[in-house]
């Protein structure tokens, strides 16, 4: 199964000092979903330790 695409728009993303791309918590809404991979501003609660999303 394909997730559906959702479209970049402004405040989705940052840069880090480092160069790194950042979704923010915006995006990650916008997704609806939680991926399970520690995301900096997950909305969804998950923690890497417990392997488990705090609703």
């Amino acid at each position: 199964m394909f997730k559906k695409k959702i479209p970049i728009e402004e405040g989705d993303t940052y840069k880090t000092p480092e160069g790194y791309i950042v979704f923010t918590e915006q995006y990650l809404l916008k997704r609806g979903y939680c991926c399970k991979s520690g995301c900096r501003h997950c909305p969804y609660g998950y923690d890497p330790k417990t392997d488990r999303v705090k609703r």
